[in-house]
C-alpha cells in the first residue's frame, strides 16, 4: 500500500504537464526572435543598398543611360544599332528594328522615337499644329473633290424639272523626298553618357522643320510640297495701303465664309506680329487679345494666331497675313516618317559614323474656300 501511495504522488507533481508546454512556448519564442532579427538585418542590407542606387543614380549621366537601357526593346535595338551598327545586335534586337525596303540597308525609326521627332517638328514647322495630317501607305494620293453642286430651282405645278448632276474630281498629291545626313563622333557614340536618340531627333527635327516648314507656306510642288500661298487657287483680299490697318483685319476676317472663320487661324511672321500688335479700333481697343492662360495663344477678332516665321514680311505685294480653318484647306501627307541609314566608311578615317535620313512628305491646298490672305498693294 505504501508503495501505491508513493507511486501516485510521483504522478501528480505535474498533473496538467505545463513543464512540456513552457519548453515549447519557449522554444516558440526563440524562433521568433531569431526570425525577427533576421528581417531586421535584411530591412538594414535593403535599405544600404536603396541608399547607394539612390547615390548612383543621383550622379551625373546616369539618368540619360538608364532611360536607354530601361526602354522598350525597339528604342534599345534602335540606340544599339546607332552605336555599334547592325551586326552587333543581338537576335531580338534585330527582329525589333523593321528596315525600308525603298531603301537598301535603311533602319526605320521607332515609334518611340518617332513621336519624339513630331513633337520637335511642330518647333520648326508650325503648319502641323494647323493642318490637317495624315499617314499615306503610297503615292500618289488621290483626293476626291466636288467640283460642282446640284442645282434646284422652283417650278410651277405641272413643269417638269431640269435635269441636274453634281460634277466631281480629284487631287492628285506626290509625297516628295527630303534627305539630311548627320555625322557623329565615334567618341560620342562611344560615351554611354550621349543620349545618342534625343541628339539625333533634335538634329533631323531642325532640318527637316526647317526645310518642310518653308514648303508648306511658299513650295513650288515641283519636287516639294506645295505651298498654300504658290497655289492657283488661293486668293487673297487686298489692304487699302502700304500699311495694315485694323480695318484690312476686319475685311479679311469676314472674307472667309463662316464656317470656316468660326475655326480660323491668323498666320504671321513674327515682324508682322508686332506691327498687327499696335493697331487699334476706332474706340482705341487694341485687336490684338493677349491670353489670360499662360500657353494659349493671342487672338484677333477672337481666333488664335500662329507665328509662322516663312510668311514674307509687310511689303509691296506680299501676302504677309493669312487667314482660315486650315484644318479643312491644308493637307499635310507623311509617306514615310523617318528612316536612318548607318554609314561608318565615307567619314571611317576621320572617326566619325554618318546617318543618312530621309523622309517622305507632301502638302497641298485642297479648299480654296476655307483660307484667305491679304495682300498688300504695288
Amino acid at each position: 500500500m505504501p508503495q501505491n501511495i508513493e507511486t501516485r504522488a510521483e504522478q501528480t507533481d505535474d498533473p496538467l504537464g505545463l513543464t512540456g508546454a513552457t519548453a515549447v512556448v519557449e522554444e516558440l519564442r526563440s524562433s521568433v526572435d531569431s526570425f525577427r532579427e533576421q528581417q531586421e538585418e535584411r530591412q538594414q542590407q535593403l535599405a544600404q543598398r536603396l541608399e547607394q542606387i539612390e547615390t548612383r543614380l543621383n550622379r551625373p549621366g546616369i539618368q540619360t543611360a538608364s532611360r536607354e537601357q530601361e526602354g522598350d526593346l525597339e528604342m534599345r535595338a534602335f540606340v544599339n544599332f546607332a552605336r555599334h551598327g547592325r551586326e552587333a545586335l543581338s537576335a531580338d534586337e534585330q527582329r525589333a528594328l523593321a528596315t525600308d525596303g525603298a531603301t537598301a540597308g535603311a533602319t526605320l525609326v521607332p515609334d518611340v522615337f518617332l513621336a519624339e521627332l513630331v513633337r520637335n517638328l511642330v518647333e520648326y514647322s508650325p503648319m502641323r499644329q494647323v493642318a490637317r495630317v495624315q499617314q499615306v501607305a503610297g503615292s500618289p494620293i488621290k483626293l476626291p473633290r466636288r467640283t460642282a453642286a446640284l442645282q434646284a430651282a422652283w417650278v410651277d405645278e405641272g413643269d417638269q424639272a431640269s435635269a441636274s448632276q453634281p460634277t466631281y474630281g480629284q487631287h492628285s498629291i506626290d509625297a516628295h523626298e527630303a534627305r539630311v545626313f548627320v555625322d557623329v563622333s565615334n567618341q560620342l557614340l562611344e560615351d554611354s553618357a550621349f543620349d545618342l536618340a534625343s541628339e539625333l531627333a533634335q538634329d533631323f527635327a531642325e532640318e527637316f522643320g526647317r526645310l518642310e516648314g518653308a514648303a508648306f507656306v511658299g513650295g513650288s510642288g515641283d519636287g516639294q510640297p506645295e505651298g498654300f500661298l504658290t497655289s492657283t487657287a488661293f486668293t487673297t483680299a487686298e489692304a487699302a495701303g502700304a500699311a495694315i490697318t485694323a480695318d484690312d483685319l476686319i475685311d479679311l476676317y469676314h472674307a472667309v465664309p463662316s464656317i470656316f472663320a468660326g475655326r480660323g487661324t491668323w498666320l504671321m511672321n513674327r515682324a508682322t506680329m508686332g506691327a498687327v500688335r499696335k493697331l487699334q479700333s476706332d474706340v482705341g481697343t487694341y485687336l490684338w487679345a493677349d491670353s489670360i492662360a499662360p500657353g494659349n495663344p493671342a487672338t484677333i477678332l477672337g481666333r488664335p494666331v500662329v507665328e509662322m516665321p516663312d510668311m514674307p514680311d509687310v511689303d509691296a505685294e506680299a501676302v504677309p497675313v493669312a487667314f482660315g480653318d486650315w484644318n479643312a484647306g491644308y493637307r499635310i501627307f507623311d509617306r514615310v516618317g523617318l528612316s536612318v541609314l548607318r554609314d561608318p566608311y565615307s567619314r571611317g578615317s576621320y572617326g566619325e559614323v554618318r546617318f543618312l535620313a530621309r523622309r517622305r512628305v507632301g502638302g497641298l491646298l485642297v479648299n480654296a474656300e476655307a483660307v484667305k490672305g491679304l495682300a498688300m498693294p504695288d
